[in-house]
C-alpha cells in the first residue's frame, strides 16, 4: 500500500506512447527506419545536412495531431490530481501526450517537438508546424533556429532538478523504457539510494530490470491504470 502522502517520481519512455501510435526509436518501419540515427539525431548530422534534420522533425511534429493520449497517460494525470503527495513525471519522449492527457508536472529531459531552440542565444519558442534551416530567432534575430531536441552526445535538460526529485522520491516508477540509455538508465539506482520503492512497467524486463523491486508486465494502458487505481481508488 502506497503512503497517501508519498512523493511519486515517474520516468516514462517510448513504450507509453507506442500504444497511441507514436513510432518508437526501434520501429522496423516508419520515419526512424528511413534514416540513420547519426544523420538525424546528432549535432554532427545537423551540421552536415540541416535541411534533412529539420524536415525529419517537421514530419514527426506533423504526426502529433493524428495521435491521442491513451489510458496510461490519462491515468498518470488522474494520479497527479487525486494523490495527496507530489507526483512528478519525467519523460524521455518528445511528444506532448502527457500534457494533452492532463499532467501538469512534466519534465521533458530530451526536449519537445513543439519547441524551437536558438543555437546562438538558447531562446526557446513554440515551433511552427514547418520549420526551415536558418529561421531567425524571435529574440536575437540570429538565423540559428533548430529543433529543441536533445540529440545523442548532448546533455539532457534539467538534470540537477531531476536528480533532486529522485533523491526525495518515496516511490519511483519506470514505464515503457528500455533501460539502455544513460543517464535515465541510472535513475532507478538513484531512487533506491534515496530509499524509494521501485516499480517497472514494461512489456518485458528492461536492461536494468534486476534493479527494480517490483515488476508489472503488459501494456501500459492496462498495467499503469491498474496501479493508479490501487493507489487512489475510483476517485
Amino acid at each position: 500500500m502506497t503512503d497517501p502522502h508519498a512523493k511519486i517520481v515517474i520516468l516514462t519512455g517510448a513504450g507509453i506512447s507506442a500504444e497511441s501510435g507514436i513510432e518508437t526509436f526501434r520501429a522496423e518501419d516508419g520515419l526512424w527506419a528511413q534514416h540513420r540515427v547519426e544523420d538525424v539525431a546528432t549535432p554532427e548530422g545537423f551540421m552536415r545536412d540541416p535541411e534533412l534534420v529539420v524536415n525529419f522533425y517537421n514530419a514527426r511534429r506533423a504526426q502529433l495531431p493524428e495521435v491521442a493520449p491513451n489510458a496510461a497517460h490519462r491515468a498518470l494525470a488522474h494520479l497527479e490530481t487525486h494523490h495527496r503527495g507530489e507526483v512528478i513525471v519525467i519523460t524521455q519522449n518528445v511528444d506532448d501526450l502527457h500534457e494533452r492527457g492532463g499532467s501538469q508536472s512534466v519534465y521533458h529531459m530530451h526536449g519537445e517537438l513543439n519547441s524551437a531552440l536558438c543555437a546562438a542565444c538558447e531562446n526557446r519558442w513554440p515551433a511552427p508546424m514547418v520549420m526551415a534551416p536558418g529561421d531567425p530567432c524571435p529574440r536575437c534575430a540570429a538565423p540559428a533556429a533548430r529543433p529543441d531536441i536533445v540529440w545523442f552526445g548532448e546533455m539532457p535538460y534539467e538534470m540537477d532538478t531531476l536528480f533532486a526529485h529522485l533523491g526525495q522520491a518515496d516511490v519511483f516508477a519506470a514505464i515503457g523504457t528500455s533501460g539502455n540509455v544513460y543517464p535515465a538508465a541510472g535513475f532507478v539506482a538513484e531512487a533506491r539510494r534515496a530509499g524509494a520503492h521501485t516499480i517497472e512497467f514494461n512489456l518485458e524486463p528492461s536492461a536494468v530490470g534486476n534493479q527494480f523491486q517490483e515488476h508489472r508486465t503488459g501494456p501500459a494502458s492496462r498495467t499503469v491504470s491498474d496501479w493508479v487505481l490501487s493507489i487512489i481508488g475510483r476517485q
